[in-house]
């Protein structure tokens, strides 16, 4: 099986979603919130996981809207006009949705921004008193999910249309799908060690701390219980691909990429390469230029390490994601 950062995936990563999103009328008013990106584009590449909270715990639609009301830590959810507290109802169903989404393999999940039920954050909460809203709920279903899951890579549908988050919402996405067929197959040091490897530059791009500490663990693993080595692992992965990949970062990432050449390009190449590269760290082109010319210096040096290096080729090129950044 090919298993280079070009090959198709045979197994597409499992996303949970907002089904609002996807276009199903199950709003409180029986609309919809249909995002184009994320049903046409990236619904191509992964399988999506539906789920609306106030549909699938028995409320129906349309229905009488809702908002969180309280402390922002423990709100209750509140129909608005007739003051019906549909906390108890919603917890008992998201406490068992959420178990069951344990189970499920997902590797990322889309909420809805604002929703009293699945937004992630920034949810307006009212005093009990009555008053101005502050932004600093969750969503009942969204928090108790993060909670159960707080590796697993989220987002909502605004903040997904900053290219930036965007593209590292996704590239977490991939990594994360990567990881899952890592245990799936049998988790072993000698397993993580070429998974380390694969992802060495795309953690570099995001934190040169974490790429040596993750090296280091690695190094260590033999000394350490299999799950401890996965779960510490794991943790510390997540954790610096969610820090911003900045072009600053990219830039020391590209001239690491560049010195693999340094004997094999001509002195007209390495100057092209370089007038890109400094393209690039101006912000004049986006990412995918010099990525362009370095995978074409990769097969045309056949630079094996480089070839495997999930960097180059995080996920599907037909998402366009770097284009942008």
């Amino acid at each position: 099986m090919d298993t280079s950062p070009s090959a198709p995936e045979a197994v597409k990563p499992k996303v949970g979603i907002s089904r609002c999103l996807l276009g199903e009328n199950v709003r409180y008013d029986g609309g919809h919130k249909l995002d184009h990106f994320l049903r046409d584009v990236l619904g191509r590449y992964v399988d999506f996981v539906p789920v609306c909270p106030e549909v699938e715990c028995g409320l129906s639609v349309p229905r009488e809207a809702m908002r969180l009301v309280g402390e922002p830590e423990a709100p209750r959810l509140v129909t608005i006009k007739s003051g019906q507290d549909i906390t108890p109802r919603l917890s008992a169903w998201a406490d068992e949705r959420v178990a069951r989404l344990a189970g499920a393999g997902l590797c990322g999940f889309v909420f809805k921004y604002g929703s009293p039920s699945s937004g992630m954050s920034r949810v307006k909460v009212y005093p009990e008193a009555g008053g101005a809203p502050v932004l600093k709920g969750r969503g009942l279903f969204a928090a108790r999910l993060m909670d159960s899951q707080p590796l697993l890579p989220v987002e909502d549908e605004g903040r997904l249309n900053d290219p930036a988050l965007r593209e590292n919402f996704i590239e977490r996405i991939f990594v994360m799908h990567r990881w899952r067929q890592l245990v799936a197959q049998g988790f072993s040091l000698g397993r993580l060690v070429e998974f380390h490897t694969r992802h060495k530059l795309l953690v570099m791009a995001h934190s040169v701390v974490h790429y040596r500490s993750l090296g280091k663990l690695v190094a260590q693993g033999g000394a350490l219980p299999l799950a401890g080595l996965e779960a510490a692992y794991l943790a510390g992965l997540m954790e610096a691909l969610r820090l911003e990949a900045t072009v600053k970062k990219q830039s020391n990432v590209l001239s690491h990429v560049m010195g693999y050449f340094k004997r094999s390009l001509s002195a007209d190449e390495k100057q092209e390469l370089l007038e890109v590269l400094d393209a690039y760290a101006r912000e004049l082109v986006p990412l995918i230029v010099p990525l362009t010319l370095l995978n074409h210096y990769v097969r045309k040096f056949d630079a094996a390490y480089l070839a495997g290096q999930w960097y180059l080729k995080p996920h599907p090129a037909e998402l366009k994601l770097r284009n942008h950044v």
